[in-house]
């Protein structure tokens, strides 16, 4: 049974990170300006939110799914400004032809900013616990191995939609010239501050 919640985990995972939203366009934009290792890097920070919101949705941690669901409009407002912090520096940020620097303290910098973004987008939540409730997990709660099985497959099918999504920028990555990059940086910084307005704008509103 456990092969099974974890299948069923990582087709969830998979197809709730495969609508492109902030992480898919920064996974992209990563992977075209410095290289596929950080893209993976974006990739691995929205997974490990993901693990966060299916492990609320999954055993149904009430104070901690109770905070986000009281504070979720304060959610989108943080979220929206680090939007709109991090679309405004990708739009001025020009394509450089030094060596690109893969050191560790550069890769955590990245995993956290790319983690907290995962986590202050409340939204993530209500897709796990509808489709969470859709299988009927409430039944197999009291096995906390199936649960960890099923969660452990939404880390999996989230982190495999992010690579198959760097591979695919990859491809396009030799074909840009610097001039190429430049645009990339502003359309992908355009679109970061314009979900960024959206979500601070939506949580300003439910006040």
């Amino acid at each position: 049974m456990l092969f099974i919640y974890l299948f069923e985990g990582i087709i969830v995972g998979f197809l709730l990170a495969t609508p492109i939203g902030p992480i898919g366009i920064l996974c992209v934009r990563h992977t075209l300006a410095y290289g596929r290792r950080h893209g993976l890097v974006v990739g691995l920070g929205g997974s490990s939110g993901d693990v966060v919101y299916a492990t609320i949705a999954a055993f149904g941690v009430r104070l901690i799914s109770g905070f986000i669901t009281e504070h979720q409009h304060l959610l989108r407002i943080v979220g929206g400004i680090l939007l709109l912090v991090v679309g405004f520096y990708t739009f001025r940020s020009h394509p450089k032809k030094s060596v690109i620097s893969h050191s560790l303290l550069l890769h955590t910098k990245v995993f956290i900013s790319t983690f907290l973004l995962a986590i202050s987008n409340p939204t993530t939540l209500v897709g796990f616990a509808a489709v969470f409730t859709m299988l009927g997990v409430k039944r197999i709660l009291p096995i906390q191995a199936d649960v960890a099985a099923l969660v452990g497959g939404v880390f999996v099918g989230s982190f495999l939609w992010f690579s198959l999504l760097t591979s695919l920028a990859r491809l396009f990555k030799e074909r840009l010239t610097t001039d190429g990059l430049e645009r990339v940086n502003r359309i992908a910084g355009s679109l970061l501050m314009f979900l960024g307005a959206v979500a601070f704008l939506g949580g300003v509103g439910a006040f």
